[in-house]
């Protein structure tokens, strides 16, 4: 039985003057990158096997990051479907003094692959506590919307296709 505690992942990076822009703030695309990276070894865990991004459903930037912060990006598997899992990461921000403020949160979606790159079934996930169960049905509503957005945008392209 896997947990969303047997995928849990934390990286720790320093940002430097070449991460931010002309405010000072971390770059978006610099944290974007240490969020997939996060994600990624969250869901390999997982899945024991090598793993890729299929989409990115949201990320939120709700505090900036400055230049000689410290970043904590926590990452974990929040479901796991057929073939692929959703990992949720939290970015926490550090200052010098150790003051910790929670910066910014994402969901990913992660597909493993086999030896052949070609999509591989994963290994169920049982949540535990209040919380993850919590995080468990939440991203069961996301991919239930995303499922629903590529059925809609379809139907959009098929009838501009038909001239309708």
């Amino acid at each position: 039985m896997k947990t969303p505690k047997n995928s849990e992942i934390v990286m720790t990076e320093l940002v430097l003057p070449n991460d931010t822009n002309m405010l000072g703030n971390l770059l978006g695309g610099r944290l974007m990158h240490w969020i997939d990276i996060a994600a990624a070894l969250a869901a390999m865990k997982h899945a024991g096997r090598i793993c890729v991004t299929a989409s990115v459903d949201e990320i939120n930037f709700n505090e900036p990051i400055r230049l000689g912060d410290i970043v904590k990006l926590y990452a974990s598997v929040n479901r796991a479907f057929r073939t692929s899992v959703e990992v949720g990461v939290k970015t926490v921000r550090v200052n010098v003094e150790g003051d910790e403020t929670p910066a910014n949160n994402a969901y990913l979606t992660f597909v493993a692959l086999d030896a052949e790159r070609k999509p591989i079934a994963v290994p169920p996930l049982t949540p535990e506590t209040d919380e993850e169960k919590r995080r468990f049905d939440e991203a069961g509503f996301r991919r239930e919307q995303r499922l629903k957005n590529r059925q809609q945008l379809d139907a959009l392209r098929q009838q501009r296709e038909s001239g309708v």
